[in-house]
């Protein structure tokens, strides 16, 4: 019988499903919806029991496509920084999930900014800027609400983390949680890949309501609790989904970079040794496979398909449509700049406000909707400019997930950033990546014939006669840029 790895992709918007042959094809492949509460303007929540039921639904209608073999391993890729709390014994939530996009704690991290060297100390134990995007404030925040003595907490009857970990506390296993996803919690020396007590200690989060750092390749749990027939098939690999896509991808040295384009956008590429980040980017734990952790550089972009989804809603069109009728206009010297919850990287200024600069009363619909797409490629084009600072040797950016199926984005993107642009043709590239690590675990591949595994990607060089064009589009959404973090300064 043919064997398969069942990968599940849980994300922001959807949780995805898909079976893998042993060619490394996907043979069957399923989707359930997550939807998202907004209960306060910048507050993002979702239902923790939804992402739950979401993961189960999408891997049972995933295997009732299945065709005949077996199903030897799962993967499961997360979104990332997300963070709640729920029972250890049981793994029921007893928060709502707050998202990576929530912004509700930015006074947070600016009261606790204002103490001598704190800021210092987060980027150099972390990897990671003090923000409220990633997950110790949230975790913070969270615990003020419901635990302000942290009793409950100290007591080890909580378990408070990232998407992974909550997802195998509900398939049973006891309080882990996956090295890479740990990286972007702020409570991780990145360098040691464990627990910092001085980061503990500067966000109130008790060592025992954390679970227990693990590798990104070893048995987990069991899969049990996603279907009945998945009883006895372990679950071999976690990974955070933009380094599962890093994966999929085959990048395996530095100057290997990609972007990963979804809600948001992640640009990563394997680090080397000793690298001393751009001041812009994340130092952080790519993944674990068995020999040691590998680290990563990292720009997140907040704002990717999202700003092209609000367009679309603002004109009453589909995403598709938006894309379609983005890519029949220029701009016309129009920048839109996303800065729905504050800017990410490079510029990390959670007070930037989002503007639209160089309209006229020849501006429509047309051109409104371009500047959305080519937000999404300055911000990339951004964040390549601070990698080429860190990762020398880039020749090509590789990228992946829903906006970079666009072709005129693509060749956009390559103008920008004056070199070819390699797309991951298929749409589940972080799915893809963790079952092929979960395929390693379980022995289906080694690594010499995971590496020879088929990848369907396609190149879109840079056009030869847009330099002109290329530098004035450059130096208006500089301007754009710099003109929302003023405004959001001066508020």
């Amino acid at each position: 019988m043919t064997a398969h790895i069942l990968a599940i992709d849980q994300g922001t918007s959807a949780t995805k499903a898909v079976l893998v042959d042993n060619a490394g094809h996907i043979v069957a492949k399923a989707s359930a919806p997550v939807s998202e509460q907004h209960p306060q303007p910048g507050w993002v929540e979702q239902n923790a029991e939804d992402i739950w039921t979401s993961v189960r639904a999408a891997a049972q209608q995933c295997l009732a496509q299945a065709p005949a073999g077996e199903v030897i391993a799962v993967g499961l890729s997360t979104q990332r920084e997300s963070a709640l709390i729920w029972e250890r014994a049981g793994g029921k939530a007893v928060t709502p999930l707050l998202s990576w996009q929530d912004q509700r704690t930015v006074k947070l991290c600016e009261r606790l900014a204002a103490g001598s060297g704190v800021e210092h100390m987060v980027r150099e134990r972390s990897g990671l800027p003090l923000d409220p995007m990633f997950s110790a404030p949230k975790i913070a925040w969270l615990l003020d609400q419901i635990d302000p003595d942290r009793r409950q907490a100290r007591s080890g009857k909580w378990c408070t983390g990232t998407v992974d970990a909550y997802l195998l506390a509900r398939m049973g296993a006891e309080g882990v949680v996956e090295v890479g996803n740990a990286s972007r919690t702020q409570l991780l020396d990145v360098r040691r890949a464990a627990w910092d007590d001085d980061l503990l200690a500067l966000f109130g989060i008790p060592t025992q309501a954390l679970p227990q750092v693990q590798p990104s390749r070893r048995r987990h749990a069991d899969a049990a609790a996603l279907h009945p027939s998945l009883a006895g098939v372990p679950v071999h690999a976690v990974m955070a989904d933009s380094h599962a896509a890093l994966f999929a991808h085959g990048a395996n040295r530095p100057g290997d970079v990609k972007a990963t384009m979804g809600t948001g956008s992640s640009v990563m590429g394997l680090a080397a040794a000793g690298v001393r980040p751009h001041p812009g980017l994340c130092l952080t734990v790519a993944w674990d496979a068995g020999s040691g952790p590998l680290l990563a550089l990292e720009g997140n972009i907040r704002a990717a398909g999202a700003t092209l989804r609000w367009a679309a809603d603002l004109f009453g069109l589909t995403s598709d449509d938006a894309a379609a009728i983005a890519a029949q206009h220029t701009s016309d010297g129009v920048c839109l700049v996303p800065g729905f919850n504050g800017l990410g990287a490079p510029w990390w200024d959670a007070h930037a406000l989002g503007l639209v600069s160089g309209l006229t009363l020849g501006t429509g619909r047309g051109q409104i909707l371009a500047a959305a797409l080519e937000s999404i490629t300055h911000q990339v084009a951004d964040m390549v400019d601070a990698m080429d600072s860190s990762v020398p040797g880039i020749q090509r950016l590789l990228v992946d997930g829903g906006p970079s199926r666009n072709p005129h984005l693509r060749q956009l993107l390559a103008a920008f950033i004056a070199r070819p642009v390699v797309h991951g043709a298929d749409a589940e590239l972080s799915a893809l990546g963790v079952a092929h690590l979960a395929g390693l675990g379980a022995g289906l591949w080694d690594e010499a014939s995971l590496a020879a595994l088929s990848r369907d990607q396609h190149q879109t060089p840079p056009a030869s006669n847009d330099a002109g064009k290329t530098a004035l589009a450059r130096s208006r959404w500089a301007r754009a840029v710099a003109q929302s973090r003023c405004r959001g300064a001066a508020a």
